[in-house]
């Protein structure tokens, strides 16, 4: 609690510090030598993922790595009949058939979402931290974001974290991918039982990843009982994916 609290009274300075955007932040607990940023889904913010760090704050984890939960700025969505709520791009699919990766992609959304993230990513270089050291991650829609943030990188950054989310700009990616990408770490995990981002689509996702980008480094982990949320083998897994990236 004590921990907690200290974190809570320092967040205002802690936001000016370590980023310009509007996000929940925990600094490292120790030198600070990486960082880990993190996309939440449609409808959430940041706070919606921010127990990942104090989960590892717990058990003295990742002391080295400071966590940015960034938050998705409020827009229409238009499968919710244009309802506003916070999101990285809109849905434009109907909800009968959302989400569909043949469905037209929200292509300006993404792109400024992408900048957006490649901001938070600058930021972190210019205060010292190696891009090697740096890991973009999401759930959902944040997965998408996290995805072709990477994928499109001029930097070699550390990994790559894909929570129950799919693979955006199908059809342009290939030509959208930087070529020091390749060898980013990926670590991917769905639920089969996922009924808003289907099992189906995010193995479709890590398919075309492997077998027509040539990604080198994908971790590909499912879940028999696990529905669009995460669970604690999910972690685990994740846990000891970012211990691996971390130490090469």
């Amino acid at each position: 609690m004590r921990v907690f609290q200290t974190l809570q009274t320092s967040l205002p300075r802690l936001l000016a510090n370590m980023t310009s955007a509007a996000a929940i932040v925990v600094p490292a607990a120790t030198t600070h030598t990486a960082t880990f940023i993190f996309l939440h889904g449609l409808g959430d913010t940041g706070a919606g993922w921010s127990s990942i760090s104090e989960n590892f704050r717990l058990r003295r984890k990742f002391d080295e790595v400071a966590f940015i939960f960034p938050h998705a700025p409020t827009i229409p969505i238009t499968c919710n009949g244009g309802m506003r709520m916070p999101g990285w791009y809109d849905i434009i699919a109907r909800k009968t058939d959302f989400p569909n990766l043949s469905s037209s992609d929200d292509e300006a959304g993404m792109l400024r979402s992408i900048s957006a993230i490649n901001a938070i990513i600058g930021e972190q270089v210019d205060k010292g931290i190696p891009p090697e050291r740096i890991i973009v991650g999401g759930f959902s829609q944040g997965c998408a974001i996290a995805l072709l943030t990477g994928l499109t990188s001029e930097r070699p950054l550390g990994g790559i974290v894909a929570l129950s989310g799919y693979l955006a700009f199908r059809d342009k990616i290939a030509q959208m991918r930087t070529e020091v990408s390749k060898k980013i770490p990926i670590f991917m995990a769905h639920g089969k039982r996922d009924p808003v981002v289907k099992f189906a689509w995010g193995e479709e996702s890590k398919n075309m990843l492997v077998d027509k980008l040539g990604q080198q480094k994908v971790t590909w982990k499912t879940y028999a009982n696990l529905e669009h949320s995460a669970n604690l083998q999910e972690m685990n897994d994740m846990e000891a994916w970012m211990e691996g990236v971390l130490k090469a």
